[in-house]
């Protein structure tokens, strides 16, 4: 049962538990419109992995985590190349992987 707040939304304690260990829980805070079903909160819930891995596979390959500004635009502009350069980087991979998996070849560039 969701704790309605203003306007129409409401917000919710969602525990989560592994099920090869269930007596580990895991709690999150969420809120949206009070008709969000719970298969809903949950799938959206869920995604917040993929999201943490993104991150950290973009702190690896293009160094996110390796700025050293002093200012907020210096950092605005590192971390917005940074995340540019990740997402070429993920498009590129889907697409070779795509291609490996029909056995096409990818266009070569012509220089």
């Amino acid at each position: 049962m969701p704790y309605r707040a203003e306007g129409g939304f409401a917000q919710w304690l969602l525990t989560r538990r592994p099920v090869t260990q269930p007596q580990e829980l895991a709690f999150s805070h969420a809120s949206g419109p009070v008709e969000t079903p719970l298969a809903t909160l949950a799938r959206v819930a869920g995604t917040r992995w993929a999201i943490e891995e993104g991150f950290a596979r973009a702190k690896g390959e293009v160094g996110l985590d390796q700025y050293e500004v002093r200012s907020w635009a210096g950092w605005h502009r590192h971390v917005t190349l940074c995340l540019l350069a990740h997402a070429f980087l993920e498009v590129t991979r889907a697409a070779v992987n795509a291609a490996g998996e029909k056995g096409a070849r990818l266009p070569s560039s012509s220089r």
